[in-house]
């Protein structure tokens, strides 16, 4: 059987937790930033966790995480 490929682009924006769960960034935080308030923006700065939904495709992806 070959290596399973890790999808690179996922392996740079995703990391694993301590207790195993999936950590991201939040998107919305790139450009257009002067219509959106500081409260939002502080918030967008926080990382989150992968909904449980997704959790089955991420790990999919990236094997070896």
């Amino acid at each position: 059987m070959p290596k399973m490929k890790t999808n690179r682009s996922a392996a740079k924006r995703f990391k694993l937790t301590g207790s195993g769960k999936l950590k991201r960034n939040k998107a919305y935080k790139r450009h257009i930033l002067t219509k959106k308030s500081p409260k939002v923006k502080r918030n967008l700065r926080k990382s989150a966790i992968v909904d449980s939904t997704n959790v089955k495709n991420m790990k999919k992806i990236l094997p070896y995480l």
